[in-house]
């Protein structure tokens, strides 16, 4: 399957936060304290205008299927930094697409100065939670930062290195 992954435009937000919601209603995760209640779910152009934060969206034959990016959450330790909605519709996973988009993601923290990547996530994602594995990261015992998804009971970090 041919792909693209570029940087969110304003004319996306609509339509990946309609991706996103569809995803955490697939997987029953349409309630308060997810990303699905967030209102910046609806403003993701602006809010990754944040400095030192980046988001990716996914394109198949152009259409948005996901993406993923990295912030700078509140109260995370300095150099660290939040993976943040990484999702695919379920037509593009299993493709290596949200490995990339991992990798992406790890490389441009790395370029914007992070050593650590945070992310929150469901045991309910268990394929989600084993790609996150996969690539790094380690379970954690407590949540970092302050990101308002209190939903999420499920947390982890990995070290960033640059690539040799």
């Amino acid at each position: 399957m041919d792909y693209t992954i570029r940087e969110i435009q304003p004319e996306d937000n609509e339509t990946i936060a309609k991706v996103i919601r569809s995803i955490l209603e697939e997987h029953g995760m349409n309630k308060p304290g997810t990303v699905y209640t967030d209102p910046t779910t609806d403003q993701l152009y602006e809010l990754f205008q944040t400095p030192d934060s980046v988001y990716y969206v996914v394109e198949v034959e152009d259409e948005i299927v996901g993406g993923c990016g990295v912030y700078p959450t509140d109260g995370l330790p300095e150099g660290c930094a939040e993976l943040v909605k990484l999702y695919l519709l379920k037509s593009s996973r299993g493709l290596g697409i949200g490995k990339t988009l991992l990798g992406l993601c790890a490389d441009s923290a790395l370029k914007m100065g992070y050593q650590q990547l945070y992310l929150e996530s469901m045991p309910e994602l268990s394929k989600a939670v084993g790609l996150y594995e996969s690539v790094g990261y380690k379970k954690i015992e407590s949540p970092m930062g302050n990101s308002g998804h209190f939903a999420c009971d499920l947390w982890m970090i990995k070290s960033l290195t640059p690539a040799i």
